[in-house]
């Protein structure tokens, strides 16, 4: 959430930026609302503030009264007390009302997009960032994509999915439930070797902490929601995990923060249809190890940079052929400023699959979290971060297809040790 300052100081340059993101000028007429808001707020706080004082005073003055012997001035002076608290009531009631109305129009507005944000209105106009810079690889004929391995060598099964749960919950078996693991806990080894804290959090949160993240107004429709006990589960680790800073003052020595968590995700989007999204490139269920990193407003991004090369040791060492793309105005994310995607190459499909969003949301987050560091005798708000290192099932997806053979699967070597086998056969 953008704090009411910034929008007010920031004005043109706001409404500048947020044109990258394709809003037309109806959208846009709600910063001026949130101005005029504000501007309510502080006339009703002045003078909610004043009425308080008024009748503290002549609180004062009747005690006074009632010790000198004055009586009947003293009982004058309550009927104005009395007055000026039916006052303060009406102020109060008002002084709410406008608070809420803010608080919701500052929630309907996007973080504003970093400067290097292109333009663009979907992820067509995304732009290419770094390049896969050798050839791309080519299976030949007999190749098949991963849904028809998955059947070939039971490493996975939707149609048993569905009989359990429904459409878009894999069930992983054998060597592919052994594969799924050993990636999760690869992940889990790189990110812990190079600083990350782990952290095993819930799988469900409740409305506080998934506002805080900025999931809920925004994406409400894309979560699963439990509502005997008002919960949801999460879409990604980022909500629980930086939520362990919520409601913290930090001191400069404590950045950066870094952790990292394995959990699955849930996500109700339906998307389309068609070969596109067969298999596992969409499913309901996936599971993801999230790396977080809770920095200096003044470091924040050495440190997005930082955690993208993190993700490209990963996939080289997956030997998996990608490229990073920067997202585009359109296509960034509601709470994110930038936002860099990873894609793999699936040779079968013969189409990119992402695979990773790695994103600086500079303070926006913060300012729900209420996340904020000593600055000499001042706190400011932080600087929160997070990316996929790395995502399945598309990671598996992609991996499998990549490296059929035609006697099995080859599993790559950094993976050996994790799996216990070379080769699915």
């Amino acid at each position: 959430m953008l704090q009411t300052t910034f929008i007010r100081e920031n004005r043109e340059l706001l409404l500048s930026r947020l044109g990258k993101r394709n809003w037309q000028a109806t959208d846009l007429l709600v910063i001026d609302q949130i101005i005029e808001l504000d501007d309510q707020r502080k006339a009703l706080q002045t003078a909610h503030e004043g009425l308080l004082a008024s009748r503290n005073q002549l609180s004062d003055e009747i005690g006074q009264l009632f010790k000198a012997g004055q009586r009947e001035k003293a009982e004058g002076l309550r009927q104005e007390v009395n007055e000026l608290k039916e006052k303060a009531t009406v102020l109060e009631t008002e002084l709410k009302d406008t608070l809420e109305k803010l608080q919701y129009a500052l929630y309907t507005v996007p973080n504003m997009p970093h400067e290097s944000v292109p333009a663009g209105s979907t992820d067509e106009d995304n732009e290419v960032f770094k390049d896969w810079s050798g050839p791309l690889p080519d299976l030949g004929e007999g190749a098949v994509p991963h849904w028809e391995l998955a059947k070939k060598y039971n490493l996975f099964d939707l149609e048993l999915g569905v009989k359990i749960t429904g459409a878009g919950f894999p069930v992983y078996r054998g060597k592919g439930a052994k594969l799924q693991r050993a990636l999760i806990s690869f992940f889990l080894d790189e990110a812990t070797a190079a600083g990350y804290e782990e952290i095993i959090p819930p799988h469900l949160v409740n409305e506080a902490t998934a506002t805080a993240t900025g999931q809920l107004p925004d994406k409400e429709g894309q979560m699963y929601y439990v509502a005997a006990d008002d919960l949801y589960l999460i879409p990604t680790a980022e909500v629980p995990v930086t939520n362990v800073y919520r409601d913290v003052i930090l001191n400069e020595e404590d950045f950066p923060i870094k952790m990292t968590a394995y959990t699955p995700c849930f996500r109700r989007e339906a998307g389309s249809y068609g070969a596109h999204v067969r298999g596992l490139n969409r499913v309901h269920q996936f599971d993801k190890v999230e790396i977080v990193q809770i920095q200096h407003p003044d470091r924040s991004y050495d440190t997005l940079y930082e955690m993208l090369d993190h993700v490209e040791r990963v996939l080289q060492k997956l030997e998996l052929p990608y490229r990073i793309l920067r997202l585009c105005g359109g296509d960034l994310g509601f709470t994110s400023a930038l936002t860099y995607d990873f894609e793999v190459y699936s040779a079968a499909q013969q189409r990119w699959l992402e695979v990773s969003s790695v994103s600086n949301f500079e303070t926006f987050q913060a300012n729900r979290l209420k996340l904020r560091y000593r600055d000499g005798k001042q706190t400011q708000l932080a600087h929160t971060l997070n990316g996929s290192a790395l995502a399945l099932a598309r990671i598996f997806a992609a991996l499998v297809e990549n490296n059929q053979q035609p006697d099995g699967i080859a599993i790559p070597k950094v993976l050996h040790s994790y799996t216990g086998f070379q080769q699915i056969d």
